[in-house]
């Protein structure tokens, strides 16, 4: 275990030599931040011992590696998990105290690292947790973004997005690898020849612009094993950093039209996509960090191994949704036009390597390009995908003679579009979905096609977390209280967490659970008054929405809800009513218009129900500003219900779910995703059901939907609620401001459905799901129960759980075990 190579005095002296170098300052000068780099570097400097031992002991064991491609690594910050996974917090937060430095306040020094958003972003960061833990070689592949999405601040109840400038102190914990650096090309044309000696078809991209990508590795640090991961993100810089011959000449725009290119690629993440100069943008960064990360890895493979044919044997590359599908034909140019293999070659090695994990249902998300916009920006890969779409469509009209709706549909160039989740899925020796109603789904309807000309492919990896970042770090009360009752087993094996059942029908146990969640919602109350001056009582139900927004996440039926709680407390206000306080956290995309009038919606109700002293405090309503993974874990803590109510059949999975389950918060929600599979382990008893099925809502899609109007004229409390985003009511009497919120609803003119995720079809159920939450928590004994039976059955949830699966059924990786990098 590292706790030993921690020796207290000799870390002390390492953080107050580090301080001294790094700022020329003695401890009791520096600032916060200063300390925390100080501390980050101290325990740095032991990672790199491990790390080092890690990459000796993966080259000698010539061990396959899985390359995690994902256009999101949404990390958390490093130093507290860092130290859990070196099973060395205790030791050095001691340490730090002795040096009058509060270790909890040095953590909150460290920003989060802007490199990812939502919940596909937090499941790969997930994985590379469970990865080093398991003993398996793995990198992570992705793209330093300066920026990320955006800071969200809210102004005026609106959402407002500023640069996340999260790199402006330094990140202690990468380093720069600049001597792996790889030349990435856009644009230009594509000459063709003819090699005189080989007769090979040989094709020259010429006249493209370029830009060169720069590594930054991080280390991703199993729990107490010694194996170090590495997540590598790609920094762009331009190849000559300023063109001086042509600033000379006058050329101003041309001298810096590199240096442009390389800054815009790594500014931000998914840049809004709404216009053409955005999708050019979001393309070329999904090309720069595949391209980067390819010929590296081809780089890596070369030094040890001289057939490039057996590069399926040492390697395999997952594509995380359908951002990193370029990967396909990207490594079939590597080894056709570097490499030097014929097309057959090529096909056979790269179907070997690569695999596709489907994170959506719905067909609009499946990624798109024009092929104008592809075409010219990537001339040799376009035509790479033409010729790969021209030999699958023969094997489609073989076996469908005559069938041309087929070949439309499963064609990868159709329609003007080049339709990236066809290629995946052809290209690939595996496609999974992430929950099991999901992978039924793509089974069964968006890609039942596929699935019938090749259900080999298809399979199923459920979702998990990891338990060491979201209960041991998130929640230590907690995690310390199960450790003592059941040992500490479930650190590194959560099914063993399935060992608290019998507490259940423990008197003291469930006191204790409920005391720790009582002090979890403090800290969540104090966080709250220090950053919205709002003031909590933790007495209240404590019900989070925490997600990206999005209108099938339904934030929009959520808040409907409580507008109309409100109206019953205002009308009856003699009516028994449980306190409760209703917390969101969410970013809409910059462009998403509706989602952003969702969270203006959301604040002005906040602001009308808090600052109505009629009401007593009953009712709460919180907007958590810049919700992220820092301040996820206080809501995971200290939450009593979880909303999951996902339009069902939209939600792939969700992992948000198994965080409130984990640290014993009863679902709330409908029957999709990965819900349904929670629902398996703790029993519907345990849990607050509600809503239309998933084949209830594809049956109604199927036949153009229904008729909001029917419930809206027969449900006059219904009506009540949906007239108010109309009067004015929480809009200083602005009867437009919420008018395309309404219209979504109602509006039987529009273009799209009237209320496509049928929010007022699932109101009543909805309302009467929540008097179950209310009638459950007045009686303290069962919500104790149910309670503890939540975390006690997350074990199945575990992300350590999913990349055991992931390797027996598509990566086949064989564990390697590190001996300590220091003398212990």
């Amino acid at each position: 275990m590292y706790s030993k190579r921690f020796e207290k005095e000799t870390f002390k002296a390492e953080v107050r030599d580090n301080v001294k170098t790094l700022y020329r300052k003695t401890i009791d000068e520096a600032t916060p931040q200063q300390i925390f780099q100080a501390v980050s570097y101290a325990v740095k400097e032991v990672i790199i011992d491990d790390w080092l031992a890690s990459q000796k002991a993966y080259d000698e064991a010539d061990a396959k590696t899985v390359y995690y491609m994902s256009m999101e690594f949404l990390m958390g910050r490093a130093l507290g998990n860092n130290l859990i996974n070196m099973t060395a917090y205790s030791e050095v937060k001691e340490a730090l105290k002795e040096m009058n430095i509060d270790l909890n306040a040095i953590e909150d020094e460290e920003p989060d690292p802007a490199l990812g958003n939502g919940g596909l972003g937090r499941l790969a960061a997930c994985f590379l947790d469970s990865l080093s833990t398991l003993n398996y070689p793995a990198y992570g592949c992705g793209i330093r973004y300066r920026y990320g999405m955006f800071k969200q601040k809210i102004e005026n109840g609106y959402q407002v997005e500023v640069p996340d400038n999260w790199l402006k102190e330094g990140n202690p914990f990468e380093l720069r690898r600049e001597e792996y650096a790889k030349e990435v090309r856009f644009g230009g044309n594509i000459r063709f020849e003819k090699d005189p000696e080989t007769g090979k078809d040989i094709f020259i991209q010429e006249n493209y612009e370029s830009v060169l990508a720069i590594p930054y590795d991080m280390p991703i640090v199993g729990y107490g094993n010694h194996v170090v991961n590495t997540l590598r993100v790609w920094d762009a810089k331009a190849i000559t950093d300023f063109q001086l011959d042509e600033f000379d000449r006058g050329n101003y725009h041309k001298a810096v039209e590199q240096e442009n290119l390389a800054k815009l690629i790594v500014d931000v993440l998914y840049p809004n996509d709404n216009h053409y100069s955005g999708k050019e943008l979001r393309l070329k960064q999904q090309y720069f960090f595949i391209s980067a990360s390819l010929q590296a890895m081809i780089a890596k493979y070369k030094k040890k191994h001289n057939d490039i044919r057996k590069l399926h044997e040492k390697v395999v590359i997952q594509m995380n949704d359908t951002h990193p599908t370029v990967a396909v034909p990207e490594l079939m140019r590597l080894l056709i036009d570097e490499e030097g293999l014929n097309w057959e070659e090529a096909w056979e090695v790269m179907s070997k390597t690569c695999a596709y994990t489907n994170h959506t249902i719905m067909a609009e998300a499946l990624e798109k390009w024009p092929i104008d916009l592809f075409s010219r920006l990537l001339p040799r890969i376009y035509q790479i995908v033409q010729e790969i779409d021209r030999r699958f469509l023969i094997q489609v009209r073989e076996k469908y003679p005559g069938n041309e709706e087929k070949v439309k549909k499963m064609a990868i160039l159709m329609d003007g579009q080049v339709r990236m989740a066809n290629m995946a899925i052809i290209s690939g020796f595996s496609v999974n979905g992430v929950a099991k109603l999901h992978t039924e789904i793509l089974k069964n309807q968006e890609l039942k096609d596929f699935y019938e000309m090749f259900p080999q492919k298809f399979n199923n990896k459920t979702n998990g977390i990891t338990q060491r970042r979201f209960l041991a770090h998130g929640n230590p009360l907690l995690a310390g209280w199960i450790t003592d009752r059941i040992g500490d087993g479930w650190l590194t094996d959560l099914s063993k967490i399935a060992n608290l059942k019998p507490l259940v029908n423990d008197e003291q146990a469930r006191r204790e659970f409920m005391q720790i969640k009582h002090k979890n919602k403090v800290r969540l109350a104090e966080y709250i008054k220090k950053h919205n001056g709002i003031e909590l009582d933790p007495r209240s139900i404590f019900d989070v929405q925490v997600k990206r927004l999005h209108e099938y996440k339904r934030q929009f039926l959520n808040i409907l809800h409580i507008m109309y709680l409100y109206n019953q407390i205002k009308e009856h206000p003699e009516m028994s009513f449980y306190p409760r306080t209703f917390i969101f956290g969410a970013k809409a995309a910059a462009g998403y218009q509706r989602a952003k009038e969702t969270i203006k919606l959301i604040n002005s109700v906040a602001d009308v129900v808090n600052n109505d002293r009629s009401i007593n405090g009953k009712l709460k309503v919180v907007f958590i500003e810049d919700y992220r993974v820092s301040n996820a874990e206080l809501l995971f803590a200290a939450a009593d219900v979880s909303e999951q109510i996902s339009t069902a059949s939209k939600e792939a999975s969700g992992t948000g779910n198994m965080k409130f389950m984990l640290n014993g918060a009863p679902t709330l929600g409908t029957m999709d995703g990965a819900n349904v599979e929670i629902v398996q382990e703790v029993g519907e008893e345990n849990a607050f059901i509600f809503g239309l099925s998933s084949q209830e809502v594809i049956n109604y899609e199927n036949q153009g939907g229904y008729n909001p109007l029917d419930i809206y004229f027969n449900d006059w409390e219904l009506k009540r609620v949906i007239d108010q985003l109309m009067d004015g009511t929480y809009a200083n009497g602005d009867h437009n401001m919420y008018k395309n919120l309404y219209n979504s609803l109602l509006n039987t003119q529009c273009t799209a459905r009237p209320d496509m995720y049928f929010i007022l079809k699932d109101f009543r159920p909805y309302a009467e799901a929540h008097k179950r939450v209310e009638e459950a928590y007045r009686d303290e004994q069962r919500w104790s129960k149910m309670a503890i039976l939540n975390t006690a059955c997350s074990g199945k949830f575990s992300s350590d759980r999913t990349i055991e699966e992931y390797v027996t059924d598509i990566w086949k990786l064989k564990k390697v075990y590190v001996p300590s990098g220091q003398p212990e």
